[in-house]
């Protein structure tokens, strides 16, 4: 479209809520519908997915990435096993490992 129809266009706006609606709440706008239909349908299609995964999914299928994980009455999670605070003697002796081979760089 050429630049001299476009700026003679008149941009259109949306009406707002009727008086006697706004007992209903905030009218929904075009553009507001369409953000969320669009977010409605790429979840729904992200479960879809999920599902067809969980459903063709071999159980005899073995990955490295199992190893740190458990599961509970068929559902998986991570084991928190490292996570806990160390005790303040082996921080100790861990920074005076640090400091001995930064000691060791250096020279």
């Amino acid at each position: 479209m050429p630049l001299r129809n476009s700026l003679h266009r008149r941009s259109h706006k949306e009406r707002s809520q009727l008086a006697h609606r706004s007992k209903l709440g905030l009218l929904e706008k075009h553009k507001d519908y369409v953000l969320r239909a669009r977010d409605y349908r790429s979840k729904r299609d992200r479960l879809r997915t999920l599902k067809v995964k969980a459903e063709t999914k071999n159980k005899d299928e073995f990955y490295f990435g199992m190893n740190g994980r458990k599961t509970k009455k068929g559902v998986e999670y991570r084991s928190r096993r490292g996570e806990g605070a160390l005790p303040e003697d082996m921080v100790k002796v861990l920074k005076t490992q640090d400091e001995g081979y930064l000691r060791t760089l250096k020279y």
